[in-house]
């Protein structure tokens, strides 16, 4: 299992619902909204890292409103 904290910067006003719908997806095991620099982070869990790039780039990035993604890789020790 490959598991990434993605971190999202949304539109002004849309991050509740940027939140509801990530939260809604496959494979995303929790999201919340947070302060700081990024208005949410989510933990997303894939079987592969090539099927977790595909579940960024063709649902997280393409929620209306969400307007960039940094991702986390983690990696274990």
């Amino acid at each position: 299992m490959v598991r990434v904290y993605v971190l999202i910067e949304t539109q002004v006003a849309k991050t509740r619902e940027g939140v509801e719908a990530v939260s809604k997806l496959d494979n995303v095991v929790s999201v919340d909204s947070v302060t700081g620099p990024y208005d949410a982070i989510a933990i997303i869990e894939c079987e592969t890292l090539q099927k977790l790039g595909e579940c960024i780039t063709s649902k997280v990035q393409t929620i209306r409103g969400i307007s960039r993604t940094v991702c986390c890789v983690a990696v274990p020790v």
